[in-house]
């Protein structure tokens, strides 16, 4: 549609009034702070302009300076304002502002002109498109592929199950594989003594328990033969248990020798070297499932033997009922070593090998009452209560050996009494001297022997005496466990490294007593040894033998 000139010109002429209007209308709003008389909030006001004014020139790139300007803030009706004579582009038509206010308008139109030549926005959707287009790497190798036609690499035909002639074999049924423990736990309650090394319930059997049982009433009488004439031959030694032995026991009785060791494997063998064919006086039972390292015979019951294993068992074998009574079981833990806390045998003490100790009372009907105590070591080796002052007992440790009190132990990181920390390396054993407890040996990897001073246990252990003694047994064989002469105070005995083969006694001052030679018969370490409580024998086990 065609106008004249003069209404086109008319036309511009109220576009442009209209344009002067609105900006007049854009300065008020902006000036209003000054008027206001806070030059800060002016600033922020400003500020916030000139952010909206770049937004709004990445909406409309197409417009000019003054229309995004425009468009930025809100219109707001106030009172014209008087021309001036300023020159600043766009900024013409504006009258009453100051040349620093003028000057401020128009660094806010050239920064928005700024912002909106930089096209942010179009690059930050350009960035976000890659980003989404971009795919994650593949983790995985791809395989090769298989040449149909190449040599392949050379396997054994009899993996391949070929001949050499290139015949296939016939193929072989294949059976279901049952995986079973290696040592699988024996079952709870009572075992009967049922000989591993016998086949035939026969009469002799039946003897030899009876002749066990019979010897429970033992005398008070005493041998006083010397150290010098004990002798050692070929009828006193034989291979009693499978594997190697990791405790021996000998009989308080005076009539007859009778020998009880633990193995590796789980077994306890019986040995009456009374009888005149070694094979005639050697039973052997399965008690355990993994390596009993600690044997006693009851001291109220000879007649019983108690033995406790890494399996978490405590048996009782009775003579007179030829069963293996169940004690104490904890199949969540591995047992290390125990002792009566009571002389009756009424109550015991075990130690396990993740550092906690049990209390186990049998007195209850039933099952044995137990209460589990953890202590303030991360492993027990030994435990022995104190001869004469049974409520307190030592234990050993990894590089410590402490001292408890059973009145004050509780549920939590019971805290000991003593500790003695003069050790260096892992600790084997430690005991109370058995007559009075005045002195404690102990056995450590750094080849030491160390006595101490235990007669006044509510203070201080002073060490007395450092022995050296070669204890590096290695992974094969037993280690070595000082342990004290029952009818002595002041003598221990513990095996040895030396050639030739022999095992030793050692003074508390740090003398040697006596070695025990064997020549020929004794051509093996005796890692584990005990001595009869009044009589003058030694029996000591090996990796093979007792």
């Amino acid at each position: 549609m065609c106008y004249p000139k003069s209404l086109l010109d008319k036309k511009s002429n109220n576009e442009v009034a209209c344009k002067k209007t609105e900006i007049r209308k854009t300065c008020r709003r902006i000036l209003t702070p000054r008027m206001e008389g806070t030059s800060s909030k002016a600033e922020s006001t400003l500020q916030k302009s000139s952010l909206d004014v770049y937004t709004e020139s990445n909406k409309q790139q197409h417009k000019s300076t003054s229309d995004t300007v425009i468009l930025s803030v809100d219109m707001e009706s106030s009172q014209d304002l008087d021309s001036d004579e300023d020159t600043t582009p766009g900024l013409d038509e504006f009258s009453g502002l100051s040349p620093y206010e003028r000057k401020r308008l128009k660094n806010i139109s050239e920064n928005a002109n700024f912002f909106a030549s930089l096209q942010l926005s179009e690059s930050a959707a350009r960035l976000r498109e890659m980003i989404k287009k971009r795919q994650p790497p593949e983790s995985k190798r791809k395989k090769p592929k298989k040449r149909e036609n190449g040599t392949g690499c050379r396997r054994s035909m009899r993996l391949l199950k070929v001949e050499p002639s290139g015949v296939s074999l016939p193929a072989t049924p294949t059976q279901p594989t049952l995986i079973a423990d290696e040592n699988p736990l024996l079952p709870p309650g009572p075992l009967e003594m049922t000989p591993e090394n016998r086949d035939d319930d026969s009469e002799l059997f039946k003897r030899f328990l009876q002749s066990w049982a019979e010897v429970s009433k033992v005398s008070h009488g005493r041998a006083y033969t010397n150290l010098s004439g004990m002798v050692i031959n070929e009828d006193t030694i034989h291979k009693v248990t499978k594997g190697a032995i990791f405790s021996v026991a000998l009989h308080p009785s005076e009539i007859r020798t009778l020998v009880a060791a633990g193995a590796k494997s789980g077994q306890v063998g019986l040995w009456d070297l009374t009888h005149q064919s070694k094979e005639d006086g050697i039973y052997v039972f399965q008690p355990h499932s993994q390596p009993v390292s600690c044997l006693y015979f009851s001291p109220a019951n000879p007649a019983h033997i108690l033995s406790l294993s890494y399996d978490g068992t405590l048996r009782c074998g009775d003579f007179s009922r030829a069963i293996f009574e169940e004690v104490y079981r904890d199949e969540r833990n591995s047992f290390s070593s125990f002792d009566f806390l009571g002389e009756d045998a009424s109550t015991l003490i075990v130690g396990h090998w993740n550092g906690n100790i049990s209390l186990v009372d049998r007195r209850t009907p039933g099952t044995s009452y137990e209460k589990l105590i953890n202590s303030s070591l991360s492993k027990i080796r030994t435990v022995h209560v104190h001869p004469v002052h049974r409520q307190y007992f030592i234990t050993a440790g990894l590089r410590d050996v402490h001292v408890y009190d059973t009145r004050h132990l509780k549920p939590r990181r019971s805290q000991p009494l003593i500790s003695l920390t003069e050790h260096t390396k892992s600790i084997a054993s430690a005991y109370f001297s058995p007559l009075t407890g005045n002195r404690v040996v102990t056995t450590c990897a750094d080849c030491k022997l160390r006595i101490f001073d235990s007669s006044c246990i509510s203070s201080e252990i002073p060490l007395l005496t450092t022995i050296r003694h070669n204890t590096n047994t290695g992974r094969w064989l037993t280690r070595f466990q000082a342990v004290w002469d029952p009818k002595q105070e002041d003598c221990v005995i513990v095996g040895s490294m030396a050639h030739p083969r022999r095992v030793e006694i050692f003074h508390e001052t740090g003398k040697q007593v006596h070695s025990f030679f064997g020549g020929e018969c004794l051509v093996s370490v005796c890692s584990i040894n005990t001595m009869h409580p009044t009589r003058y024998i030694l029996a000591g086990g090996n990796s093979k033998s007792c």
